[in-house]
């Protein structure tokens, strides 16, 4: 009997480990108010609801490793359609993988229902948003995908189907701060040189006029 018991408490002390780890492997990066806008363009003819031009999700309410988003979609006529879900990214319900675990690592694999496990490829910086992002990369037979690694949140995604192509590739995001460009740096410190040395000559002149007056 105290054989039995041992083990049985070896075994739940080993699930509830394992159960740990999985959990903590499953980073969520996003919090309830990020939001994401994406440019949408497509060429063929893509069935009814994926024929959009915009797109933008919104993170409604995050509970343990559900997410849910709020999508607004436009389209070419200028309708639009408001879709809610959740997402799941213990089980692999991802949609359109619209978001996976953060801060994935080349080689490493997600859960997606409906693919199995799929393998981030490669991992590399690139400008989106405005901003210098490290990013991952995926594919599958149809589709590729990129996200943002610190997120878990998708930039840009093309899919490929035998009458259609579909491209989406973020435009805006309140969850980082666009980079300032080297040419806007290279103004402000032009005009903070040109007003300091505007400050320095009227000081001189009043100081000499100063110095003239008897």
């Amino acid at each position: 009997m105290f054989k039995r018991l041992v083990s049985a408490t070896i075994m739940l002390i080993l699930v509830l480990c394992l159960t740990t780890v999985v959990l903590a492997s499953l980073s969520i990066g996003v919090k309830k108010g990020d939001w994401i806008e994406y440019t949408v363009t497509y060429t063929g003819s893509p069935p009814k609801g994926h024929d959009i031009n915009w797109a933008r999700m919104e993170i409604t309410n995050i509970h343990g490793t559900n997410i849910t988003v709020s999508i607004t979609s436009k389209f070419p006529n200028g309708s639009t359609e408001i879709f809610n879900s959740t997402l799941n990214l213990k089980t692999g319900q991802l949609i359109d993988d619209f978001i996976i675990p953060a801060n994935l690592k080349a080689g490493e694999t997600f859960l997606d229902q409906n693919l199995g496990n799929v393998t981030i490829n490669h991992a590399e910086e690139h400008t989106y948003a405005g901003a210098l992002r490290m990013v991952l990369y995926a594919s599958t037979n149809q589709n590729t995908y990129v996200w943002d690694q610190a997120t878990g949140v998708s930039v840009e995604g093309t899919s490929q189907q035998p009458d259609y192509s579909i491209h989406t590739i973020v435009e805006n995001t309140n969850m980082w701060v666009p980079s300032q460009s080297l040419d806007a740096r290279v103004f402000l410190l032009v005009m903070i040189v040109v007003l300091a040395v505007t400050v320095a000559s009227v000081i001189a002149a009043i100081r000499c006029r100063k110095r003239k007056t008897p």
